[in-house]
């Protein structure tokens, strides 16, 4: 772990350097990625780029992980860049890659921080850079084992054998592998990202759940962002707009930590909007393997036109002896579903219930806060973002 020179210098300068970590990553991004353009064709999201949560997902994971090595000095935070592994795993991300990063990153520290950035303090965070980084190394290395690539080699071409709108932005995608080989097994939770050559000639990837499987068959269901026109939307207007039946397109293997938990303790599948697809995949699991496990299927929406899988879900839920399934919908709640935003007061999950959630931020933190006012411990508590993660280290 730090030593202890290092781990003095960093809890000294930690409170300057998180003030500045903003500015550090823009500068970081922008160097590096106006030196080494080829770096966005098919691993850096220009749309995370544009919109800045790139940055400053990366500013909070480098502070997060400071703090838990200051705080638990005898402990990797494994936990907490665990996710961070899974997407670079589902990108292709190879150890050389961190180097290039160490280059740009360092040099945008001493830019912003000037004649603070001391030889000390250089090298204290060098160290808390180089063990973030060993320790990322390490967890993906041992999942593309277990997945069988070779280092970054994730990347298979599968074909579009259905197509199936779920609302009028949300299409759902059925895919098949090209060639003989089998397809990967996944996780119930789990995703893949989607590589797409834009307009410009640009490779661009993004991650979808996975909400299905029928022997080597695999669906993805994607939502059509509404920002069409800029780089944040581009996929998913794509893949809505161009993507027929018999195209084909590059898909890495599955990923992701969020995967549903074994065993018999209550489960509760928690999501709004778009965030229902992991916890359909997740249902589809339920259903199939029985048993009496308890299962709550909460999903809040803006109407039942917008709800994607929601029919799927409801012949799903009643397969499952005892489920409690839930709606609420903001607008148009009718045959059973609540009206509004979701409210947990007089669902009754039980205190040793495992949580998944899926949604907007804003709706994770109010829903994250109503279970954990029930009674469910935090570490029970499970999320998946679609997108850079800014509530690293916050939930």
């Amino acid at each position: 772990m730090l030593s202890t020179e290092s781990a003095t210098t960093v809890r000294a300068t930690i409170p300057a350097i998180a003030g500045a970590l903003d500015d550090i990553t823009g500068r970081f991004y922008a160097t590096m990625l106006g030196d080494r353009p080829e770096l966005l064709d098919g691993l850096f999201n220009r749309g995370n780029q544009a919109t800045g949560e790139q940055r400053r997902a990366l500013a909070g994971s480098i502070a997060a992980f400071a703090t838990a090595l200051l705080e638990h000095p005898d402990e990797r935070p494994d936990a907490l860049l665990s996710r961070i592994a899974h997407k670079h795993v589902s990108l292709g991300v190879t150890d050389d890659q961190y180097v290039i990063v160490h280059k740009y990153l360092f040099a945008a520290i001493a830019e912003v921080l000037g004649d603070a950035a001391t030889p000390d303090v250089v090298a204290a965070w060098d160290e808390v850079y180089w063990l973030m980084a060993g320790a990322l190394i390490a967890m993906e290395a041992r999942l593309y084992a277990r997945g069988g690539h070779d280092g970054g080699d994730v990347w298979r071409l599968w074909r579009v054998v259905e197509r199936h709108g779920q609302t009028p932005d949300t299409v759902s995608l059925t895919l098949e592998p090209e060639g003989d080989d089998p397809a990967p097994e996944f996780g119930p939770g789990q995703y893949v990202s989607v590589r797409a050559r834009m307009s410009d000639g640009v490779r661009q990837a993004r991650q979808y759940s996975l909400t299905g499987a029928d022997g080597r068959r695999r669906r993805l269901t994607v939502k059509r962002l509404r920002a069409a026109e800029g780089p944040e939307g581009e996929v998913s207007v794509f893949l809505h707009d161009a993507v027929r039946v018999g195209d084909t397109l590059e898909v890495s293997a599955p990923a992701g930590d969020v995967v549903l938990g074994a065993g018999g303790r209550p489960v509760a599948l928690v999501s709004a909007g778009i965030g229902c697809t992991p916890m359909v995949a997740m249902l589809h699991h339920l259903a199939e393997r029985g048993g009496d496990r308890r299962v709550f299927v909460l999903h809040a929406d803006r109407s039942p036109q917008d709800h994607a899988h929601r029919e799927e879900t409801a012949a799903l839920a009643a397969r499952i002896p005892g489920a409690d399934h839930h709606v609420w919908y903001e607008t148009g709640a009718e045959g059973g579903a609540h009206a509004g935003r979701m409210d947990l007061d007089g669902i009754g999950l039980p205190e040793d219930c495992e949580v998944y959630l899926c949604g907007p931020l804003p709706f994770m933190r109010d829903v994250r806060a109503q279970v954990l006012a029930a009674g469910v411990p935090a570490r029970d508590v499970r999320y998946e973002v679609f997108g850079p993660d800014l509530w690293l280290g916050a939930a």
